[in-house]
């Protein structure tokens, strides 16, 4: 039998993983859910029943990972939000009618109405534009002019063409930011159900995230990703720094394997219609520099990725480094090309910071990118890597300082503490540092974003928002 605790509430708590929990008079009720979407959906049909055979509404705490949620559900299956929902950042939700009404703020019964200021007494006879100035009338004079002397004049008002009059009135275009309702969890149930609520603070640093990778620059920018130990993370960071940028800010991003030996980047990536490299690019670089040269030419050369939107240059990984090497002049006319057609370059680099080719990457980089695992050794060859890049040159030690580091969880078995002491060692080092979770769809084969967890998604939503928070840092 429900006592009178069930009918003022019920509790409910949904983990990570999709499964639940509903609690009814101390009893827990386990839910075998494996989408929390499911558990949710779930959760409110239980609660509709026991509403129903109460004849009455049921309040239900429900406890997510991202928050807690009061809520209130129907006889009927309705669901209303308390005041307080999610750590207190959603606004109230009014109870929806036939036609759901905009959330709007709690008064108080008793509070009075604001007081209105009171306006100066003016004459019928002369009614005053909307667009006319507020300054004051000038005050008349204490001894009263001879009444032979005309008045003075005032000063005339600005015309519409004077500069004066544009300033003083304020203009009918605004930009006043409207945030979109809620589209995650609990708050975007309730926005599909009909009752507008405001996003909570994980989906609004989420939106941020997006709206930083977003954004175009005036100008190309390259991004260096490096660490000279190999199976560090290079290639995935590169692959998935520029499918985060191309999905949210659109085309005009290339991935660029520059490496002298056994380049990988073409293997984890998709091939287009040809076998074409880098080493097929250099021949043509002269006419891809002309006048007469168009963006399609590039065609021949890149191999564009489908579900990620941006294009992939290759080197040759089956050809030995000595049939193959470039130089640093060679950098440089890819580079030319690559800036000339993409907004962002993202460079895969390879494991020998003396060479040539790698110092020449350095000297055309915008942005440095560690890349490491949990792994020890990993995180002390990326620590090693920046402590050299700071004694090189001037330049060379501001990329270092203003470096972002990820690091990915190398081990599904290995302990958290494991990759947060990796994270916590590169804080005082470089400019930022973002953890990536473990996920099978990084360790091989072709790797694509959406193949990721959600959780990693995010994750690696959040590092390219560090990347072009910290582009805008050093360049604006």
């Amino acid at each position: 039998m429900l006592d009178d605790a069930t009918r003022s509430g019920l509790s409910a708590v949904i983990r990570s993983d999709g499964s639940a929990v509903l609690t009814v008079d101390e009893t827990p009720q386990p839910i075998d859910t494996a989408l929390v979407e499911d558990a949710r959906r779930e959760i409110v049909r239980r609660a509709a029943e026991i509403a129903a055979m109460l004849e009455a509404p049921v309040h239900v705490m429900v406890h997510e990972p991202d928050g807690d949620w009061p809520l209130v559900v129907h006889p009927d299956g309705r669901v209303d939000s308390l005041e307080g929902a999610a750590a207190g950042s959603s606004p109230a939700a009014a109870p929806r009618s036939a036609a759901p009404q905009p959330v709007a703020a709690p008064r108080s019964a008793a509070a009075a109405p604001a007081p209105q200021p009171v306006a100066a007494p003016r004459s019928a006879a002369a009614p005053v534009p909307a667009h006319a100035s507020t300054r004051s009338a000038p005050a008349p004079s204490a001894a009263p002019a001879p009444s032979a002397a005309p008045a003075p004049s005032a000063a005339p008002a600005p015309s519409a063409q004077e500069p004066g009059a544009r300033e003083s009135r304020e203009s009918f275009l605004t930009s006043e930011h409207v945030e979109e309702p809620a589209t995650r969890g609990w708050r975007g149930a309730l926005v599909r159900a009909g009752v507008r609520v405001a996003p909570g603070p994980a989906e609004l640093a989420e939106r941020e995230d997006v709206a930083a990778v977003a954004r175009h620059w005036a100008g190309p920018r390259t991004i260096a990703v490096v660490n000279g130990k190999g199976g560090s993370g290079k290639t995935p960071a590169t692959i998935l720094t520029a499918a985060v940028f191309a999905r949210f800010g659109g085309a005009g991003v290339l991935a660029w394997d520059n490496n002298q030996t056994r380049g990988t980047l073409g293997w984890r990536t998709e091939q287009g219609p040809h076998e074409a490299t880098l080493h097929e690019l250099l021949p043509e670089t002269d006419h891809l520099l002309s006048a007469g040269a168009q963006a399609a030419d590039l065609a021949r050369f890149v191999h564009h990725q489908t579900r990620d939107r941006f294009d992939v240059l290759r080197s040759q990984p089956m050809v030995l480094a000595g049939r193959q090497r470039l130089d640093s002049s060679d950098v440089d006319r890819i580079h030319a090309v690559a800036a000339k057609y993409y907004r962002l370059i993202v460079m895969d680099s390879g494991n020998d910071e003396s060479d040539p080719m790698w110092l020449r990457m350095i000297d055309h980089t915008d942005q440095i990118v560690v890349a490491t695992t949990s792994r020890a050794e990993h995180a002390e060859a990326g620590a090693l890597l920046l402590e050299a890049l700071a004694s090189r040159d001037e330049r060379s030690a501001r990329l270092a300082q203003n470096a972002v580091t990820i690091v990915s969880q190398a081990d599904p078995n290995a302990h958290p503490s494991e990759q947060r002491k990796v994270i916590d060692g590169y804080r005082s080092i470089s400019r930022d540092v973002v953890g990536i979770p473990y996920d099978p769809a990084m360790i091989g084969g072709l790797l694509h974003y959406g193949a990721l967890r959600p959780a990693t998604q995010r994750a690696w939503l959040s590092a390219g928002a560090s990347i072009a928070r910290s582009l805008d840092a050093l360049r604006g």
